[in-house]
């Protein structure tokens, strides 16, 4: 019987205990909270970002270019922990060279090839609270992935803002092997001439905004690398204000398809104005290195007293009018005594090119084949400027229509008033007006051709007259000199 009660004891222990954790042997007891007890609420919402999320696309491409900023000294923290990118400085602190151009990073296109670093996209974090992004951008995640100490918070917002809402499934029509799926080809043609032709012009090569060594136009581009295309007609290019956001204008996803496959079809030269650029400066248009000896034919005249690089130029020669000692260079520190190239337009592209290969005068060596095409494609096209510039350097253009031009084409790189840009490279200054009243047949050039190893526009790719480029020459000599 004393065995039976302690068992009894031992039992009314276990089952004590077992309800004390939770047990299901016995039901706990009800505790009656206090009635002046608090009641437990959610944590509060997070206030909702304001931002520009388009601002954050142009930030994801290149925040250092958008920001105007230096790039930081070091390397991004986290670069180091790869391997198979070897580029450094700015680079490394592009989101895209991370994370990919299609957002995917290594599950994408940079899943392979120099850009691949391993590191994983930011597709994922799409449609995510803008806050939380922030947060990552922030740190939260990764210390080493801390950006606030060198993007001010309303950039790092527009860039949250950005990834949770504004990215895009280029894949969806862009195949791997840079093929386009479908795209209505008209439709792309339209959308195209609404929004791009004023500035890339209506074949795409009035602008090329690297140098001639390999030209890089919208058709270049949406060959090469349609979904970097992508990403910049839907937000625009870093650093160029007039550039529109395809988004901010209402294209629609299917017009994008349409779009990128109509680029596609673009041409991926422009001979003539390389050709332009190349008889302007070709060492420059190139970015060749700085040649160490004068140009053979050079010791061959004593008037002209310049060396190195400007002796290998072809307008050095044979002058900005193409005449050489028949015309403005007949006298003056430039006067060589060489013969122009203006006939040359009446030749077959055999003898030019043979021209370019004679003896002390093979630039075979320093240019490759289709930038020897190129100058002579330009030479058979050169223009006589005596008809639209006078001998005492006046103009016979219509200044209104120039300025009407410069204000839609120019203005954004030179100003209202020219004087943005100061090409003088010594003390004194020299604005697109200085030279226009000085050497208006050098300007004319540029009008026509662009300017070497520069993002600077080609008339001759606009819609425009040779008539349009003098009348532009008119009003830039209305500008400051000074």
């Amino acid at each position: 019987m004393k065995k039976l009660l302690v068992l009894s004891g031992v039992l009314l222990v276990v089952v004590a205990v077992l309800a004390a954790c939770g047990g299901n042997a016995t039901e706990a007891p009800v505790v009656e909270q206090p009635t002046d007890a608090p009641t437990p609420t959610e944590a509060p919402a997070m206030p909702e970002l304001s931002g520009d999320p388009l601002r954050g696309g142009l930030l994801y491409d290149n925040w250092i270019k958008v920001l105007g900023v230096e790039t930081p000294a070091e390397n991004q923290a986290l670069w180091a922990t790869q391997t198979t990118n070897t580029r450094n400085g700015t680079d490394t602190w592009r989101c895209k060279e991370c994370h990919g151009w299609d957002y995917k990073g290594v599950d994408g296109a940079y899943g392979g090839g120099s850009h691949m670093t391993g590191f994983v996209g930011v597709f994922q974090v799409a449609g995510m609270d803008a806050n939380e992004i922030l947060a990552m951008l922030k740190g939260s995640t990764n210390p080493d992935h801390d950006f606030s100490a060198v993007m001010d918070e309303q950039a790092l917002a527009d860039l949250a803002l950005f990834l949770s809402g504004y990215q895009f499934e280029g894949s969806a029509f862009i195949n791997a092997d840079k093929t386009i799926t479908g795209g209505d080809l008209e439709s792309g043609k339209a959308v195209f001439g609404e929004n791009c032709t004023d500035c890339h012009g209506p074949q795409g090569t009035a602008i090329n905004w690297k140098n001639d060594a390999t030209p890089n136009y919208v058709g270049f581009l949406a060959l090469d690398n349609p979904l970097e295309t992508l990403h910049k007609v839907r937000f625009g290019q870093p650093g160029v204000a007039d550039m529109p956001s395809l988004v901010d204008l209402g294209v629609t996803d299917a017009e994008y398809n349409d779009l990128i496959a109509y680029l596609q079809t673009l041409p991926t030269s422009s001979p003539i104005t390389e050709g332009g650029r190349l008889y302007d400066n070709w060492i420059k248009a190139i970015g060749a290195e700085d040649m160490t000896t004068d140009q053979p034919l050079w010791a061959t005249q004593t008037t002209n007293t310049r060396t190195g690089n400007d002796t290998w130029r072809c307008k050095e020669c044979h002058g900005w009018d193409f005449k050489g000692v028949d015309g403005r260079y007949s006298s003056g520190s430039h006067m060589t005594g060489f013969p122009g190239i203006l006939s040359a337009k009446d030749k077959p592209a055999e003898e030019l090119l043979a021209a370019l290969k004679g003896e002390n005068h093979d630039f075979s060596a320093y240019l490759n084949d289709a930038q020897m095409d190129a100058l002579v494609a330009f030479m058979q096209q050169t223009q006589d400027f005596a008809p639209f510039i006078n001998d005492d350097k006046t103009v016979n253009g219509d200044a209104e229509n120039g300025k009407v031009l410069y204000e839609g084409n120019c203005q954004a790189c030179h100003a209202e008033d020219g004087k943005a840009l100061d090409f003088d490279d010594g003390e004194g200054v020299e604005f697109v007006g200085t030279v226009a009243a000085d050497n208006p047949w050098e300007v004319l050039n540029k009008i026509a051709n662009g300017q070497p190893a520069s993002a600077m526009t080609a008339g001759l790719n606009m819609e425009w007259t040779w008539q349009d480029f003098v009348d532009i020459l008119a009003y830039i000599q209305t500008l400051p000199t000074e």
